[in-house]
């Protein structure tokens, strides 16, 4: 009957049955095929309900959601190109710079590569970057700021994985810069190839873009300070960027009116309803899987062909980045209940492994055919899939790269969350 209710729960995923529904009827079925209660299912909802940091996911979607509302994102590519402009490449580096800031505060790539991609790409041409590369970065740097705080993954991973979510932060950023930087190396490298012309400095435009994003600068230094600084929990730091964005927006920018908001407020907990649903099924599934210890039988056939736990996480790089044809919350809470224990038998740490999975489906959004951001991408600039699929290639061969050098060298991701002596 297991298998059974797989292959039916593969059939109806392919035929585009919502994830939450197969998930409850899944958990549901294998509940009564193994004798236990469905009112499991209920109890890990409740279970949910009272997490206290489960606050922080409306909280900071709502914040991400006006963000995008906003006029924010040209202010933000506005002030980059004033501070790295003048750089060789420095253009380049303030795309990424700007995508990855709007990206970790809105915790969605495509909502970045339809904000910022009209902006950043013309402005790439115009410099003199070579459209493949142009397209290329925008793609790539739509999911690059899902390492930063406070991303939307990084909560929701801690969440299901049940680790602290001030560790993940701290542990996700490192990788991230390590991400951000080889990414500038390469932006810099191709613009001297192409003899792109740097933008001039001038003071008067630093001043202007300053003064006119005065109220997003701030943003970063709050929020993440707040955190690390010990004025408050990850929770409270989303009630504070929560009720920031909206007196930024609303009141002082005057960006989003107050009759636009309801429907900002309505459009953002949309997301955050599917989020919970798809949370709370696969919670009780996950009931299901270590009732009948799945983690243990994979652990043990695994444990019979893979002894090194360097050879399991190759093999977890893989097998995450074909995760990537599932929607990235899906992913995480289908996928992080089964492999954390297996991890933790191979003596992985399970913060490490963290920043691993979220690394891996960063790439695994750009990752050819099936990566999202190419879809989003060839919509967005109205190119074949085929055109992309080369563009992204030399970036997604660099975060490949750091992707291997974050897996075997843990102390990478651990080192600030011991340096900071988070619990």
């Amino acid at each position: 009957m297991t298998v059974l209710a797989l292959a039916v729960f593969a059939a109806l995923t392919l035929a585009g049955v919502p994830v939450f529904a197969l998930m409850g009827a899944l958990a549901l079925w294998l509940f009564h095929d193994a004798g236990i209660q469905s009112s499991a299912v209920i109890i890990e909802l409740s279970r949910l309900s009272s997490l206290p940091s489960l606050i922080a996911v409306p909280l900071f979607t709502f914040a991400g959601y006006l963000l995008a509302e906003s006029k924010a994102p040209q202010r933000l590519v506005a002030l980059a190109e004033s501070m790295f402009g003048w750089l060789p490449g420095g253009v380049a580096v303030a795309g990424l710079c700007a995508c990855a800031l709007f990206t970790a505060f809105t915790g969605a790539s495509g909502v970045t590569i339809i904000a910022l991609g009209g902006l950043v790409y013309p402005l790439l041409r115009r410099q003199g970057y070579p459209e493949a590369f142009s397209l290329g970065l925008i793609t790539t740097t739509g999911s690059l700021g899902l390492m930063f705080p406070p991303s939307l993954p990084i909560i929701l991973y801690a969440l299901v994985g049940k680790i602290s979510i001030d560790k993940l932060f701290a542990a996700a950023a490192v990788p991230g810069l390590l991400l951000l930087a080889a990414l500038s190396v390469y932006a810099y490298v191709v613009a001297r190839r192409e003899n792109v012309k740097p933008i001039p400095f001038s003071w008067e435009n630093l001043q202007a873009a300053a003064k006119a994003a005065a109220w997003e600068i701030p943003l970063p230094f709050i929020v993440i300070g707040g955190i690390y600084g010990g004025f408050f929990t990850a929770s409270e730091a989303a009630a504070v960027m929560a009720f920031y964005v909206m007196i930024a927006e609303v009141l002082v920018y005057k960006d989003v009116s107050w009759r636009r908001l309801p429907h900002v407020a309505r459009e953002s907990m949309i997301l955050v309803g599917a989020i919970l649903i798809v949370l709370g099924c696969a919670l009780g599934l996950t009931s299901y899987m270590i009732d009948a210890d799945i983690p243990g039988r994979i652990f043990a056939f695994l444990h019979d062909h893979i002894q090194s736990p360097w050879a399991f996480l190759a093999l977890l790089n893989v097998f995450l980045l074909v995760v990537n044809m599932i929607e990235i919350f899906s992913a995480i809470v289908i996928v992080v209940p089964i492999i954390a224990p297996v991890a933790a038998q191979y003596g992985i740490d399970p913060v490490h492994l963290g920043a691993l999975f979220l690394l891996n489906l960063e790439i695994g959004y750009m990752t050819p055919p099936l990566g999202l951001n190419l879809f989003l991408s060839s919509r967005r600039f109205d190119k074949p899939l085929p055109v992309l699929y080369r563009a992204v290639l030399p970036f997604w061969m660099l975060l490949i790269a750091a992707l291997m050098i974050v897996t075997y060298w843990p102390a990478l991701s651990l080192w600030l969350p011991r340096l900071l002596k988070l619990q």
